[in-house]
């Protein structure tokens, strides 16, 4: 392909919106060009590695029988209504003004949709159905470039079995496919265990890249592999120890304090004495939380454990569920339900709120004074805290969710009556799961992990070009005639080649470009080395540079390649 016919509209300067070096590299290598927040155009050098990555994730999706389907991404709305999920995608699902219809985050009802009354019978079964679409979700605060969205590519699979022992087999073959397409992407991951959330079901593992950018933070163990999303991890973390003898409570006036940190420091006790209070709403009613000192709410594993969403009260809700504001709320005299994570169980001698305004109570004790009290682990685990299997240090970082599998079950099936009839003519829910992979994520974390000062390094099969040429000074006939006959020559030996002969364009912007483009191969066409008979190569990755005799070069490239 020749620059001068093409539209590769690269950028010298680094674009004041973008801050992670995929969204900037993306922009200035003209591989994509920005609608609307969290909106993108893929220009074509964009769009040409796009399809490499759909062509890979094709192969890998037919070898373990995979169909492909392409369907629609505007869905009746009551097909959602169906299932609940209007309901729990909330507003970031997007909505169209007659209500009747939705734009599609993701596609679960309407392969269940398609699968009910097809699948009539164990014989059909198993099914792996997938596609590879435009989605749509109304993100709050959409950054990062393509790594999060308003619009995406997305490859969603389905499977579908008439055994639970049949879907263990199809989450296999979805895993181990999931490897193999990364691994092809020339991409370093690691797979932590995950939550389920909206999609529900069971097991649930997410593909995920260590980044800055990352939108999930993931905890791991470089000892033994131990890796989860923060979401569902644990760690090895000791309970409040219990006192011997438990004092009386008594109430404390503690005026204009609203966080642990100030109680501490007006008390002159450590954090791991108080217990600190949230109030959630679940299902219309009240639950308080209670903490050790500043341990924080994983609201995940609330989640998990209720069954359903939650949401924080209201600061006017609060008084009125409590009698009091926002740091002064505590366990004794809470009418509703009262959870507390596992570090604090059974503790006594506690701080908490009086539930009245700038008031606290000391002398808590878990065991006695607060009835019916539960536990369970709600906490989010932090950096330095132990492996709950092999007891070294954890790592706490952010990471980039490229891909995520489920084991649905029967959830969507259930719901929506899909059933089929088993070798005794009985009626049964379809036993599904979900495979998701991020298409224009895969392009995102592969920048992210191949670049330098100068711009993107490719390799491997995501390469858009495997030679990119130059001829530097273009209006002198020696170098047009020669790049001409050498572009032709590469093109018939089956290279596919990005050639700039822009004849008003200077050497050094040539260079510029094509170090921020980064084709892996670099043939320089120069007068000087012309005389002599040589032409250069370079190569992107390491700056080495290769002289060779012109009619030498395909051999030298198929050395190089």
């Amino acid at each position: 392909m020749k620059i001068s016919k093409s539209f590769i509209p690269t950028l010298k300067e680094v674009p004041a919106d973008a801050v992670i070096p995929s969204h900037i590299l993306m922009l200035r290598s003209g591989m994509v060009r920005m609608l609307s927040a969290g909106i993108y155009s893929f220009l074509p050098l964009g769009y040409k590695v796009i399809k490499k990555i759909t062509d890979i994730i094709n192969d890998e999706m037919v070898a373990i029988g995979g169909q492909e389907f392409l369907l629609p991404a505007l869905n009746p709305r009551e097909i959602w209504e169906s299932t609940g999920r209007v309901e729990a995608f909330g507003d970031t699902m997007f909505h169209l003004t007659s209500r009747d219809y939705v734009l599609a985050p993701t596609h679960e009802e309407i392969m269940t949709y398609h699968a009910k009354g097809a699948m009539k019978s164990y014989k059909d079964l198993p099914q792996i159905w997938y596609q590879i679409q435009t989605k749509f979700r109304n993100e709050a605060r959409p950054r990062s470039g393509i790594i999060r969205g308003r619009q995406f590519l997305m490859k969603d699979a389905y499977s579908f079995d008439s055994s639970w022992e049949g879907l263990d087999e199809s989450y296999a073959k979805h895993y181990k496919a999931y490897q193999n397409i990364f691994d092809r992407c020339g991409i370093e991951y690691f797979v932590v265990g995950a939550s389920s959330g909206a999609m529900g079901g069971s097991k649930s593992e997410e593909f995920m890249v260590k980044s800055d950018a990352g939108e999930d933070t993931v905890a791991h163990c470089e000892s033994c592999g131990y890796a989860a999303n923060v979401e569902v991890a644990q760690s090895v973390i000791n309970s409040i120890a219990r006192s011997s003898e438990s004092k009386d409570i008594y109430e404390i006036s503690t005026p204009n304090i609203h966080s642990i940190d100030e109680l501490c420091d007006f008390l002159k006790i450590n954090e791991h004495e108080t217990a600190k209070s949230r109030v959630y709403i679940f299902d219309e009613k009240p639950i308080l939380v209670l903490m050790s000192g500043n341990d924080e709410v994983n609201e995940t594993k609330l989640e998990s454990l209720l069954g359903g969403e939650v949401r924080p009260a209201h600061p006017e809700e609060l008084v009125a569920i409590t009698g009091a504001e926002a740091g002064s709320i505590g366990p004794i005299g809470f009418k509703h339900r009262i959870i507390a994570d596992n570090r604090l169980k059974d503790g006594n001698n506690l701080y908490s709120g009086a539930n009245k305004t700038d008031f606290h109570i000391g002398g808590i004790d878990l065991q006695r004074d607060v009835e019916n009290i539960e536990y369970s682990d709600l906490r989010t685990i932090e950096s330095g805290e132990e492996c709950t299997r092999c007891g070294k240090t954890l790592d706490v970082f952010k990471a980039i969710e490229l891909g995520h599998i489920f084991k649905l079950g029967t959830k969507y099936s259930k719901a929506m009556g899909a059933n089929f009839l088993n070798e005794n003519g009985q009626a049964n829910p379809l036993i599904m799961g979900s495979y998701g992979i991020g298409v224009d994520r895969v392009l995102a974390c592969f920048i992210e992990q191949n670049y330098d000062e100068k711009g993107i390094v490719w390799k491997g099969e995501l390469k858009p070009f495997d030679i990119q040429l130059l001829g530097l000074n273009m209006k002198k006939e020696l170098v047009e005639n020669t790049s001409e006959e050498i572009y032709e020559l590469l093109k018939a030996e089956g290279y596919d080649v990005l050639f700039d002969d822009r004849r008003d364009a200077q050497a050094g912007f040539k260079f510029n470009d094509a170090e921020l483009i980064g084709i892996p191969l670099q043939v320089v066409i120069g007068e000087k080395n012309l005389k002599e008979g040589l032409v250069e190569i370079k190569i992107r990755k390491t700056g080495e540079r290769v002289l060779v005799e012109k009619n030498k070069l395909v051999e030298k490239l198929k050395e190089l390649k």
